[in-house]
């Protein structure tokens, strides 16, 4: 369907691909993977027709429909939610926008001598539109822009109103409605909660077409796909299976290497010793010769290339009272909206609290009152004795120094360490080298996100508060993060929708808004996430596993 011929690219001296090739099949589904700046999106901007190869074949069938959904949104404005989705549907996507522009130039009075020709245009518009199922495009519509979170208020709302992460649903929604044969997506969970996160998975798992994408939630990435594509050093590899197949697979080929690379350098110091030892004697010289030939002609086997993931060794935190935070009675609305009715939660030391529920049901909410970012209408949130805390939410990333350097902010934040362990801190946060020299300005929301985590952990408070940790965290450094808080030594309280965290790290959960939506008591349960699923059936409020 789609192939890339020995493709190479470069952008000055950063070598992306080298003779690298690669076949996407009709109906496959592959995730893309690699170290940042590997040259993932340049691959999607190939086959779009935004990049080309330097040398090397790039073939895309002229015929074939392509939906990309990307990081960047463009600006959208003066349609409503539902019409802004429809607008990706591809040929239908036109009629249907055509047929609103008809029926508002029928009700224009100022057009009213061109009405013959408008109303003989509508009829044309609204066969095609109907011959083509054109009417149950908007059911289709609202049914996926439901399972990405949206409410009907919301759908038939302008969808200039929405924050940037409720258009990037938008505009997933409208490239799912466009039915591609090929569907390219780029990180499509980072602005999804769990619910929608599952929805997708579904959605996606039944789509006839062929699907590349990447993604830093492993257990979307396990579910979704069936082939794991790797781009590493300029080349591309192709393992089949689901990441966690992918992961073992290259963990055997590596050891494997390893070993070949062995044998052959003890080969070579072998032949290399025999050479030196008889380059003298004229009676081995034809097999001195020999050897130095066959030498020359053996390919080299290269050990392969680890990815240096950064131990640190974080501090423990001092120790807290018994009683962490006490809720008491806590109500909240937000106009009509109630969100808290006298709210009772009791959080006791080395207690990790998992908030779950759905879109509204105060998840966020909950975290800023405890962390004083919020005070609730009526009721109390005490704090216990000897209490450290560390709150992170998105707008944590705002609160640092643009016009310093990574370094420069460490340094700043902590005058009386080493360069050495700053440099550490830094890159078990997969900033390493030049890294550091980076200006927070020029960061993308994942190192910001990597850098405040980085700050927040160096002398670790005894309480931790995560609202999303995890967004834009790419895999190697979520997995340096749980293994660090696996070992943590103080209470926890987190809202996040990768369940990788969620299993690993809660012994508590609090679900939000119960099974239904519409009860508004919170249900409490004593044990972990794990135990949360088995109990109840489902991995999310109203998400049946």
């Amino acid at each position: 369907m789609i192939s890339f011929s020995k493709i190479s690219k470069q952008y000055g001296k950063q070598i992306l691909f080298v003779d690298a090739s690669f076949q996407l099949n009709s109906g496959e589904k592959v995730g893309l993977v690699g170290p940042n700046g590997s040259g993932k999106t340049t691959l999607f901007r190939m086959i779009v027709g935004e990049e080309s190869p330097d040398e090397g074949d790039v073939s895309v069938p002229k015929k074939l429909t392509v939906g990309y959904f990307r990081q960047d949104v463009e600006e959208m404005s003066g349609r409503s939610v539902l019409d802004e989705a429809i607008a990706g549907s591809g040929r239908l996507g036109d009629l249907h926008h055509e047929l609103e522009a008809l029926q508002h130039a029928m009700g224009d009075p100022a057009q009213a001598g061109d009405m013959d020709r408008i109303l003989a245009r509508f009829g044309e518009v609204q066969e095609e539109y109907e011959h083509q199922g054109g009417y149950g495009l908007e059911s289709q519509a609202r049914e996926v822009l439901h399972g990405l979170g949206f409410e009907d208020e919301t759908i038939d709302g302008d969808v200039g109103a929405l924050s940037g992460g409720w258009k990037m649903r938008v505009a997933m929604a409208r490239v799912l409605l466009g039915r591609p044969e090929v569907l390219l997506m780029d990180e499509p969970t980072n602005h999804l909660d769990i619910e929608s996160i599952i929805w997708l998975e579904g959605f996606l798992k039944s789509l006839p077409g062929a699907l590349l994408m990447t993604s830093h939630d492993r257990e979307f990435m396990n579910r979704v796909v069936g082939k794991i594509a790797e781009i590493d050093g300029g080349e591309i590899t192709v393992y089949s299976g689901n990441y966690d197949f992918y992961e073992r697979e290259r963990a055997i080929r590596e050891t494997n290497r390893e070993a070949a690379y062995a044998r052959q350098q003890a080969m070579l110091a072998k032949e290399q010793r025999f050479i030196e030892r008889f380059a003298a004697h004229a009676a081995k010289a034809a097999q001195v010769q020999s050897r130095v030939k066959a030498l020359e002609k053996i390919e080299k086997i290269e050990l392969p290339k680890k990815r240096k993931i950064v131990k640190f060794d974080f501090r423990a935190p001092p120790r807290s009272g018994d009683q962490v935070v006490v809720v008491e009675d806590v109500s909240k609305a937000y106009g009509r909206r109630v969100v808290y009715d006298h709210l009772n939660v009791t959080i006791r030391r080395g207690e990790r609290w998992c908030v779950m529920g759905k879109n509204g049901a105060g998840k966020s909410t909950l975290l800023k009152m405890i962390a004083g970012a919020m005070q609730p209408d009526s009721g109390e949130v005490r704090l216990g004795a000897s209490l450290k805390m560390g709150y992170f939410a998105q707008q944590a990333l705002d609160l640092l120094d643009p016009d310093l350097t990574i370094e420069e902010q460490l340094q700043k934040d902590f005058p009386a360490e080493s360069i050495g362990t700053l440099r550490n801190l830094a890159g078990a946060f997969q900033f390493s080298g030049d890294d550091t020299d980076k200006k927070i300005r020029a960061l993308s929301g994942g190192e910001k996100t990597r850098l405040v985590m980085a700050r927040m952990l160096l002398n670790p408070p005894n309480f931790l508060v995560l609202d999303e940790p995890t967004n834009h965290l790419d895999l190697a450094t979520k997995e340096m993060l749980i293994e660090s808080l696996k070992n943590f030594d103080g209470t926890m309280l987190f809202v996040s929708h990768d369940r990788a965290f969620l299993r690993a790290l809660s012994n508590r959960v609090i679900e939000l808004g119960g099974e239904t939506g519409k009860d508004a008591e919170p249900h409490l349960y004593p044990g972990s996430y794990v135990e949360y699923v088995t109990r109840t059936g489902h991995e999310a409020p109203g998400v049946h596993a």
